[in-house]
Parts: structure tokens; C-alpha cells; sequence
């Protein structure tokens, strides 16, 4: 039963709400609507003046989801699968945008949000069992619980770059693009990194400014994303058939319900294996990687050359130019042991264009940046707009920003050398924290909405476990948490991971203790894990009541 104030009746002291939730994207919204819907006071904190997340601060040119759409959206609620349709293949920021903006407006969450708010620090008091969340600007607030919603890219990272104080340009990082798109028409732009987002930005502003120079550390293996729009004859067949659509998502290892008809080589010939990549290669996306079982391509060495090698001939043939097309290939990671990136709009051929041009800062380092543009160690680049693909701190830049203080020590201390957790949801120490898609959960290697919703139903449910057996404080083992540690670092040594300087990993962030941060064991495998744990009370977890503290 919950007072006026939000606090259960007969607890310790009062509170303002049983739950904090900082951010309003996938996450936030729905873990206030499920909290909500079992009765709990929320306040979500969100220092965007809307709703969106990830998909609200990265609007820069060709931004776009690299899940297929009938699957990047909630599953928990049929209605919202037979009201929304999405237009394309792949869903672009605005329609993801106005999607969630959608949901919103659909389920009345907006007047739980505090808009324009950010979270300066978190402190947590062993005595009450409660946390209390103090505001950049505004009133502190006291909570039973504190669940992060922020999540896993959301920290921009900008290498820091001598003189770019001085330079007389526009300059911008993609993840805090203007509401309002730079005009490149009469532009000479020059873009920092060739990622994801990298990808994306070169694709859509190649032709538009009146030159593009691209600044490439790392090249990437960008795999066609097959891009179209939806007809109204495919979208009634997929509502015919979500149950199974999402009933083979949750069962499997990316959280996407792609089937693959071959487990690995074993037995085939290279004509059999180039044909079958060839067959996925066509379908594109993450079907692609679905060519053979995804955990034998990312676990078998010689599997994975082959595949590897297919995508680098593919470059090579879409490149007229031979010495930037060998620029461009990949060679010192396999393939999928960094983000898998997807080319929407032509990546490769983009090079082809006489106002684009490629410069390899691995063989030439950018050295600083002047008034006029980029100085590398071969050459100096004039420049009118210097745009920062950069990415971000991963994983765990954003919860450490949040300045959060556990019984003893705050979680920047705790994670010194890198993020512990227990299944990604909660670290010893911080009692009723809660991290959506933590650090060693399954998260960026899959379908997000899918390991979104996961979390959010598991923390709900524990959640609602603790009311009814009268607990105030749940918390991490420090066993437990050690040991998923452990096996999340076995599983990633085992894997190709180990061979990409990623940041999956962190290094693309100097100083960044450098561990691998997502559990690579799959959804399926993990969703197991996690039903044990509730199904066996919780085990691992130690669950307490204040009065019995005393």
C-alpha cells in the first residue's frame, strides 16, 4: 500500500517516491509505466526538454536504427503492435523519435517526467534504506529505490585535440547535434571517425557538402542494410505472426528472430560457404551474421577469416579507386568482434565521388587542430566545419557521471578497474541501485528493446517480490558479483572480442581501464540465468528489512 507521499505505510521514514528513474528513452519510460502500473510513486528525471533518449540527442544527418523496425519497438503490449506502423526496413531518429514520443502520449507517462532536469549526485543512507538524488538545479529527492536508465551510449567521447579552441569553423559531435541541420552546400566538412555513426554522417553528407574529407583511424566492415520501405502486405503479415516473431527473439542469441541454416562450416565447401554469404549478403543487416550460428562466427577463428575476407573482396569490388579501397578494408579485427556497422545509403561507393577524399590517420595521426582546419603529420586540410563521429564513453560513462555514493565508497571507486556487477543489474555496495542494461549484461550485443524490457520486467518483479515479503533493501552479493565477473571475462577471452581494440572493451577512450563490459553469452542463455535467480528467491542477492537491522 503506498501514502501520499509515495513511501509504503509502516516504512522507516518518509520518502518523496518509491522510485527514481534517470532518463526518459526505451528504458525510462518503460519501467515508469510498469512501476506505475503496480502501484509505486515514480519520478523520472530526464535533462532532455523531451522524450527519446538515445534517439532524442543523436539526430545528426543519416542517423538511422540498425534493428529492422517491426522489432526496435515494445513487445509488452499488443495494442501498440496494431496502432503504430513504421514505414521502413529500418526505422531513421525521427520515426524512432516520434515512436516514443507516441508511447508517451499513448500510455500518459509524460507527467511523470521532469524534463530538463539532470541528476548531479546519488547518495545512498544505510540506516533508512534510502537513496537520496540531489538535482543540478531543484529540491533533492528521497527514494526507495534508484534505477539508472541512461543508457549504454550516451556519454559523448571527443579525443582532445590541441588547438581546437582556436579553430574559426562550426564544429560539432554527432550525440549533440543542433535542432536545426548545418547547411554543408558550400562547405569543405571534415569528419572524425568511421563507426557506426562515422558510417551514417559520410554516406548522407557526401554530395551535400562541396567536399568531404574523411579522417579514418580504423576502417570497418559496413554490411549492406538492404534498406525499403514496408508495404502494407508485409506489415499485416508480421502482426499475423508477433507472437512467434517475438517468441523466437527472446530465444535467441542477438534478440532478433533471424533463423540460420547452418551452425558452422563444418563440412562445406568454399563454393557452399561463398554461396550462403552470398544468399545473406542480399538479405542484408543482421541477417548477415546470421549466415552461420552468430556465436560460432564469433568464437571460431578460420569461420571467421572466411567471412571476413568476403566482406573485404565486396569493398574492394564497390571501390573504383584500388589504394583507398585497401584503405578502407578491414584487417587488424575480425569481423563482429567491433559493432557490426550497416551501410544504408551506399558507405563504399561514397568514395567513389570526386568531392570526397580519405586520409588514414592511423598511417598519418592527426596532430592538432588549427585555425583554418586539421593538421596531420603529412598535410594540412582546410576545413569550413569539423564534425566529431568520436562515439562515446561506453557503458559506464554515464552512471559514473551521476556521481553516485554507495555504503562506503562511490561507484567510480568501485569501478577503478572496471565496472562489477552482478547480471548487470546490481553492484555490492549499493543497496536498491538498480542499472538498466548495466555493465555485464547482455545489452549492445543484441536487440536493445529486447534486453530493455527484460531488465525493466525483472527489476519490477523484484521489486514487487520485496513489497510483499516485507524487505527494504535488496543488494549484490559480493561472491556472486565476482563470479559474474569472472565468467563474463572467460566468456569474452574465449570469443573473438579479444582480438578489436573496441569499445566494448574501452579503448577508445585514453586512460579507460580496458575489460569487456557486455556479457557475450547471448539473450537466451542470460534470460535463463536471470529466471533462476528470481525463481530461487533471488539467490546471490541479499534481501534484508530495516528493522531487522536492530
Amino acid at each position: 500500500m503506498v501514502s501520499d507521499r509515495g513511501g509504503r505505510e509502516g516504512g522507516a521514514s518518509e520518502v518523496d517516491v518509491d522510485a527514481v528513474v534517470v532518463g526518459a528513452g526505451f528504458s525510462g519510460l518503460y519501467m515508469l509505466h510498469r512501476l506505475r502500473e503496480q502501484g509505486l510513486s515514480v519520478r523520472v528525471y530526464e535533462k532532455g526538454d523531451a522524450v527519446g533518449g538515445t534517439w532524442y540527442w543523436n539526430r545528426y544527418p543519416g542517423a538511422r536504427c540498425d534493428s529492422e523496425s517491426h522489432i526496435y519497438c515494445y513487445s509488452f503490449d499488443d495494442d501498440l503492435h496494431e496502432e503504430w506502423e513504421w514505414s521502413e526496413r529500418y526505422p531513421e531518429q525521427p520515426e524512432i523519435l516520434e515512436y516514443l514520443q507516441w508511447v508517451a502520449e499513448r500510455l500518459d507517462l509524460r507527467r511523470n517526467v521532469e524534463f530538463e532536469t539532470e541528476v548531479a549526485s546519488a547518495t545512498y543512507d544505510d540506516e533508512s534504506a534510502r537513496w537520496t538524488v540531489e538535482m543540478a538545479d531543484g529540491e533533492p529527492v528521497t527514494t526507495r529505490f534508484f534505477i539508472t536508465a541512461v543508457g549504454c551510449l550516451s556519454k559523448p567521447f571527443r579525443p582532445d585535440f590541441d588547438g581546437l579552441d582556436e579553430f574559426e569553423g562550426d564544429w560539432y559531435h554527432t550525440a549533440r547535434w543542433p535542432e536545426e541541420d548545418p547547411d554543408f552546400g558550400d562547405q569543405h566538412v571534415g569528419v572524425i571517425g568511421t563507426g557506426s555513426t562515422g558510417i551514417q554522417f559520410i554516406s548522407e553528407v557526401g554530395g551535400r557538402a562541396k567536399h568531404l574529407t574523411v579522417f579514418q583511424r580504423t576502417p570497418n566492415y559496413a554490411v549492406p542494410a538492404r534498406n525499403r520501405p514496408l508495404s502494407a502486405d508485409e506489415y499485416e503479415e508480421i502482426r499475423a505472426n508477433y507472437d512467434d516473431i517475438w517468441e523466437r527473439a527472446r530465444d535467441s542469441r542477438l534478440g532478433m528472430p533471424f533463423d540460420h541454416e547452418h551452425e558452422t562450416d563444418y563440412g562445406l565447401s568454399d563454393e557452399e560457404i561463398e554461396a550462403i554469404l552470398e544468399e545473406r549478403w542480399q538479405q542484408g543487416g543482421f541477417r548477415f551474421l546470421h549466415a552461420f550460428e552468430p556465436g560460432a562466427i564469433l568464437s571460431d577463428a578460420e569461420l571467421n577469416e572466411k567471412v571476413s575476407e568476403f566482406i573485404r573482396e565486396k569493398i574492394r569490388e564497390r571501390v573504383d579507386d584500388p589504394e583507398t579501397a585497401e584503405k578502407l578494408v578491414p584487417t587488424d579485427h575480425p569481423y563482429g568482434a567491433k559493432r557490426p556497422p550497416m551501410d544504408y545509403n551506399d558507405y563504399y561507393g561514397t568514395y567513389n565521388r570526386d568531392d570526397v577524399s580519405l586520409v588514414d590517420v592511423d598511417e598519418s595521426p592527426i596532430e592538432r587542430v588549427t585555425a583554418e582546419g586539421v593538421q596531420t603529420e603529412d598535410g594540412h586540410y582546410e576545413l569550413d566545419t569539423l564534425v566529431f563521429a568520436t562515439g562515446f564513453d561506453a557503458m559506464t560513462g554515464a552512471l559514473l557521471a551521476l556521481d553516485i555514493e554507495g555504503r562506503d565508497q562511490t561507484l567510480e571507486e568501485k569501478w577503478e578497474a572496471g565496472p562489477r556487477t552482478y547480471l548487470g543489474l546490481m553492484t555490492h555496495g549499493f543497496p536498491n541501485l538498480f542499472t538498466i542494461t548495466g555493465p555485464q549484461s547482455p545489452s549492445v550485443l543484441t536487440n536493445m528493446p529486447l534486453s530493455i524490457e527484460q531488465h525493466v520486467e525483472w527489476i519490477a518483479d523484484c521489486i514487487a517480490y520485496m513489497d510483499e515479503h516485507g524487505y527494504d533493501r535488496i543488494e549484490a552479493e559480493a561472491e556472486s558479483e565476482s563470479q559474474w565477473v569472472q565468467n563474463t571475462n572467460m566468456l569474452a577471452e574465449n570469443m573473438l572480442f579479444s582480438e578489436a581494440k573496441s569499445w566494448y572493451r574501452g579503448a577508445n577512450v585514453p586512460g579507460k581501464t580496458q575489460v569487456f563490459t557486455p556479457f557475450p553469452g547471448g539473450l537466451d542463455n542470460y534470460r535463463e540465468i536471470c529466471a533462476r535467480v528470481a525463481r530461487d528467491d533471488y539467490d546471490g542477492f541479499e534481501l534484508g528489512a530495516i528493522a531487522d537491522a536492530g
